[in-house]
């Protein structure tokens, strides 16, 4: 008989026998054919589609997840578990519908984080260090705003009366998340502070200001931000002695003030530790606000377990509050440090960030049900990271490869960046990693061409879908596809004639709610 059960639900002392007994069937060709064909068996199954109506819509974001991103984060998630890591599954592996999407801005052949969202938030291709805008939008120029802005399919479900929410682990305000709330010719102008003063007075708004006042009461607002919410040289809560902190805004208000003023009268909270966050009842609380440092959440490897919530736990708190709404729900979530651990060369960072975010996808999956909610997994665009030479099965992901280079006979790690912080020469030679602790958590692996932030990549990306209408989501796309899918597998907007009956009612097939109800519940007993 051939082991099926994932080996990490094992406990520690099988965990290596069962390893062993696994590398021994492997030599049997039975092994692999039977899984091949059980494989088969299980894509058979998807024949017949999924057409339900999606009442829910989650999209997750791996901000510079490229497939080599993925795969060494795979390979990372089964190595925590004391396991080989290449077989492992990811939670968005297991996901039916594997499409590719073509990353480039309309101005740039390698993306920027910007332009990317507004593509997979709002629909429309865009010029890099734009958000919300479209092309015709010239980045830094104030006067091409006006009436080149774009909506996003956050907004869209707003208006077709789902609740919204975003949940990021940068700053709220930061590029992903504020595609699908703001109109901003240039991603920086975080809050006035950070605008050039003929912006302002031209009648530009800065992003944080645009977080409060664009889309009406946003349900569910997690992530990082803090400063750029209160009067510039006020001190911050957390950090009430660090002026690197203390506020930004030039125009003196305190948006998180305001927020809480409007709202006294809703089931409202302002959250910004993790004991406040986890002491919420989701019950009891229909809209929450919470801002958990000044600027980005900490690396996950980093973060205070006691003050500083997890992605995982955010999510989790999110979906609860926003299913309570019988029309369903669209949730933004961002992985948005993956990008940050690249860009400093950090790969141990990088990928732990993509194994929390796997981790919230599958504590998102325990939640809700593939028969009313569409989730899609994808990345704005990837970067100049990757892993190779030669490295045996097993191989610590963050280990040497196991030769010398053949011209300068020095050891080098399977994980290499092409450009980046990385690139060091010691008397004119490259530096030899063996004298270095290349596993430490803030390591910066070798890089081809020295800069001193790594670089975007140019490749297409993944894109994972379940659910309602997730096999439209299939072979290679514009990125500017996914939020048209998304939006018509809901019948949400400008895509709803698919919808309507003669008799002017929805029509496409509800999910079951009494089904989809038991099958998840089978699942959470099991």
């Amino acid at each position: 008989s051939y082991i099926s059960l994932p080996l990490a639900s094992f406990p520690p002392h099988l965990k290596l026998k069962l390893y062993l007994h696994v590398a021994d069937q492997e030599k049997d060709p039975l092994f692999w054919n039977t899984w091949a064909q059980h494989t088969l068996k299980n894509a058979l199954t998807l024949q017949k589609l999924n057409q339900n109506t999606a009442k829910n819509l989650i999209l997750f974001l791996g901000d510079g997840m490229g497939i080599p991103t993925v795969t060494a984060a795979r390979i990372l998630k089964g190595q925590l578990s004391g396991l080989s890591g290449e077989e492992t599954q990811l939670e968005m592996d297991k996901f039916p519908f594997v499409a590719l999407s073509k990353t480039y801005n309309t101005n740039a052949q390698v993306s920027d984080s910007a332009g990317t969202a507004t593509a997979y938030l709002c629909g429309v291709k865009a010029n890099e260090g734009t958000v919300g805008v479209s092309a015709a939008a010239v980045r830094s120029q104030c006067n091409t705003t006006q009436g080149n802005e774009v909506t996003s399919i956050l907004r869209w479900a707003k208006e077709a009366g789902k609740s919204v929410g975003i949940v990021t682990t940068t700053r709220v305000n930061h590029a992903t998340p504020s595609a699908a709330y703001a109109h901003c010719v240039d991603r920086d102008w975080f809050s006035d502070g950070e605008m050039p003063a003929e912006a302002v007075q031209a009648g530009c708004k800065d992003i944080a200001r645009q977080l409060f006042e664009n889309i009406p009461n946003i349900d569910v607002i997690m992530g990082g931000g803090r400063k750029y919410m209160f009067p510039k040289n006020q001190s911050d809560v957390e950090y009430p002695g660090e002026k690197k902190h203390f506020g930004t805004r030039k125009d003196g208000r305190n948006l998180v003030e305001e927020w809480t003023n409007r709202m006294k009268n809703k089931k409202a909270k302002y959250v910004w530790n993790k004991k406040e966050l986890l002491s919420l009842n989701p019950n009891n609380v229909d809209y929450i606000l919470g801002l958990f440092e000044p600027g980005d959440l900490p690396y996950n490897l980093e973060r205070n377990t006691e003050t500083d919530p997890s992605l995982t736990e955010m999510v989790e708190l999110a979906i609860k509050i926003l299913r309570k709404n019988p029309r369903g729900f669209y949730l933004l979530v961002e992985g948005g440090r993956i990008d940050h651990g690249h860009h400093e060369g950090k790969a141990k960072q990088a990928l732990h960030e993509a194994v929390e975010m796997d981790r919230a996808i599958g504590r998102a999956d325990l939640i809700t049900s593939i028969y009313d909610t569409m989730t899609v997994v994808t990345a704005d665009h990837s970067h100049m990271f990757n892993f190779g030479g030669y490295t045996p099965r097993g191989n610590t992901i963050f280990g040497l490869a196991p030769m010398l280079s053949d011209v300068d006979q020095k050891p080098f790690t399977a994980i290499l960046y092409g450009n980046g912080p990385g690139f060091k020469v010691i008397n004119g030679l490259r530096e030899n990693v063996s004298t270095l602790d290349y596993q430490e958590n803030n390591y910066q692996a070798q890089s081809a061409v020295p800069l001193r932030m790594e670089t975007h990549g140019g490749e297409d990306v993944a894109v994972f879908a379940k659910g309602p209408m997730a096999h439209l989501l299939h072979g290679v796309h514009e990125q500017n596809y996914i939020p048209h899918v998304m939006a018509y597998a809901a019948c949400i907007g400008q895509n709803r004639d698919h919808c309507m009956s003669s008799s002017g009612a929805f029509s496409l097939s509800p999910a079951l709610p009494s089904m989809a109800a038991l099958l998840t519940l089978t699942r959470l007993l099991c």
